[in-house]
């Protein structure tokens, strides 16, 4: 079953299209794998040869899936904030691991394309954008073992405005030399063959000021992983560490340091945390679809559970949550697609708001089946496990309503 209903009345025809063709791709591809992987007990049989991981992927990128929103004249698909929007979501109602998998994939690649440089861009994006066998995956890594959320917050006391536990770059001549280590959080993390690294391009000025980001083939020399992290939810998004011995790239794969600062272009959708909201509405979704169709077919008290106004109730307040997250989160990523300078607060809000949604919608869609909720027969306590994993990926939401509320503050009164 499907509740969704279009609001905007004016939405164009192909998107109307892209939103069935994804739809139908998340109910028989993505759904099944995304079950398959989640019950296998090892995470690292989830990445071997001959998981349906590979399949999955493969169907994507042949789909176009991994370069959704990379403009056309690099080979994207050029969608729009709303075609975006659209995008995650459906993949967001078929699985949220799954769908990370892919939005994520494409981020070392699009921060490439937004420098404009043509070198780098044909050596990099178009192998991306032409790969239908995904050959080339990326990553974000951002955690370490001795820093998470506080690396979106840039507020540290000066105790903490130092260099311990850091992946650093020292600069050397023409180039950087990277050492560090990235935490098990980081989604892709084992199976990524580049990396889109959150690190200190600049020693000298320290933990706060020194900040950048750079672009890394995990094929050069001293670059490593660790296994897969064995998690609670979201257990087909492969997560791991990787550890940085004295790496060495080109100057012009630093993307972002004191003395460079990031292209206009690379802000563009809002960031991760507007994917993130973006998928989560699905996950809201996916719940509360589970939710209403079972309450029309179980029988208590002499009638269907959905006959119940207590059980009116609660379907109610579910969807009008997802409809909140949904209005909210495309909201964000339309705009900040489009303007010049984007407003990370509504990105901020729309991850915070989707996540904690969705969580509690499939809390609320758990309760309803009552004892087949907690059973694995049945797909919303995989659901309700991936809905509570979002609450901390991406920024704990404490910390990043903290940064958001900062945000907000500092507009012009």
């Amino acid at each position: 079953m499907d509740t969704y209903v279009e609001l905007d009345t004016n939405l164009p025809d192909h998107y109307r299209t892209l939103k069935d063709n994804i739809h139908r791709f998340a109910r028989e591809v993505m759904r099944p794998t995304a079950a398959a992987l989640d019950r296998l007990a090892d995470p690292s049989a989830a990445i071997a040869p001959g998981s349906p991981l590979w399949d999955f992927l493969k169907q994507a990128y042949r789909l176009g899936y991994n370069k959704a929103g990379f403009p056309t004249q690099f080979g994207g698909l050029g969608l729009s904030g709303l075609g975006q929007h659209i995008y995650l979501e459906e993949l967001g109602w078929g699985s949220a691991d799954l769908a990370l998998t892919v939005g994520i994939a494409g981020m070392p690649f699009g921060a490439l394309a937004a420098t404009g440089n043509r070198e780098l861009v044909e050596k990099h994006v178009m192998p991306f954008v032409q790969d239908r066998e995904a050959q080339y995956i990326g990553c974000w890594p951002v955690t370490e073992p001795q820093h998470g959320s506080d690396w979106v917050t840039g507020q540290w006391n000066r105790e903490h405005n130092d260099l311990a536990g850091h992946v650093i770059a020292r600069r050397d001549g023409d180039s950087y030399v990277i050492s560090g280590q990235k935490s098990a959080w980081v989604s892709n993390g084992t199976i990524a063959t580049h990396g889109l690294v959150i690190l200190i391009a600049d020693p000298s000025r320290g933990a706060v000021l020194g900040r950048g980001v750079a672009f890394v083939p995990f094929d050069l020399p001293g670059v490593s992983k660790g296994k897969p992290l064995n998690k609670l939810g979201q257990r087909a998004l492969n997560q791991g560490e990787i550890f940085f011995d004295e790496v060495r790239i080109p100057s012009s794969y630093m993307l972002v340091a004191p003395d460079k600062p990031a292209a206009a272009a690379a802000g563009r959708g809002g960031g991760p945390n507007a994917m993130v909201g973006a998928v989560f509405t699905g996950v809201a979704r996916a719940a509360f679809e589970i939710a209403l169709d079972y309450s029309r077919q179980r029988i208590q008290g002499g009638k269907p559970i959905c006959e119940h106004q207590l059980v009116q109730k609660h379907l109610f307040e579910m969807f009008t949550k997802v409809e909140a997250c949904r209005l909210l989160s495309r909201a964000a990523i339309t705009y900040n697609t489009d303007a010049a300078v984007p407003a990370m607060e509504y990105s901020i809000a729309s991850k915070t708001f989707c996540t904690q949604a969705a969580f509690e919608v499939a809390s609320d869609a758990l309760q309803l089946l009552g004892g087949n909720g907690l059973s694995k027969e049945y797909p919303i306590e995989k659901i309700f496990r991936d809905a509570r994993a979002a609450l901390i990926e991406d920024g704990t939401n404490d910390v990043l309503s903290l940064v958001g509320a900062n945000l907000v503050l500092a507009r012009p009164s």
